[in-house]
């Protein structure tokens, strides 16, 4: 087990916790992060580049001018890629840019992606994430007191709306749950920072 510091949103200690070596004690494997970043990256393009093809473009299906005779190549339609307005030849359609990763892939790199923060000396335990209010200037004091520049907070599925509104307005900062925790998230921000419950959920579903 590794040992980690706990602290509380105000930066104070709050005592221990055991972290799994199963889930932040890996060799970080950089083929795999790849790997899910990119699979990440696929399904969220949208895919919705398109073109005109032949079959599409408006005007007339006559055939231009005899066939014989003109010195002039062969032609029929004018909506043929030669001409200017004419369709497009094998350009994009709308279509998925989705692709398969195996489900043993993706957990190993999210566990990946933790040791990676965990070696790097970026991952912060908290005891919980709460704030009183809805303030973006209450957020703001508190992480400029840890020295995050740029931060992902994970929490339990049980979300602070205080703290999500807070961070709504902060650039450096993301707010998200265990459940929605992935590689390209983490791998973006600088410091990771999780509740001591994000690390129950995190610990029981990657084990």
């Amino acid at each position: 087990m590794i040992q980690c510091d706990v602290l509380t949103l105000d930066n104070k200690a709050s005592g221990k916790m055991d972290l799994s070596e199963d889930v932040f004690g890996l060799d970080v494997r950089r083929d795999m992060l790849h790997r899910a970043v990119k699979w990440q990256l696929a399904k969220r393009q949208s895919g919705t580049h398109k073109v005109k093809e032949r079959g599409e473009v408006r005007g007339s299906t006559a055939k231009i001018y005899r066939q014989k005779g003109t010195g002039r190549a062969r032609h029929g339609s004018k909506k043929v890629s030669q001409f200017v307005g004419g369709g497009v030849t094998f350009g994009p359609v709308v279509r998925s840019h989705a692709h398969a990763l195996p489900k043993k892939v993706r957990r190993l790199a999210l566990r990946c992606a933790l040791s990676s923060k965990h070696q790097e000396g970026k991952l912060v335990v908290l005891d919980s994430a709460r704030l009183h209010e809805p303030k973006t200037k209450m957020l703001s004091d508190r992480v400029k007191a840890f020295g995050w520049h740029s931060a992902l907070i994970v929490d339990s599925v049980d979300l602070d709306e205080n703290l999500q509104r807070a961070a709504g307005n902060l650039g450096y900062v993301d707010v998200i749950s265990s459940e929605g925790a992935n590689v390209y998230d983490i791998l973006k921000r600088e410091f990771l920072v999780l509740t001591a419950a994000a690390v129950n959920d995190l610990e029981g579903r990657l084990k």
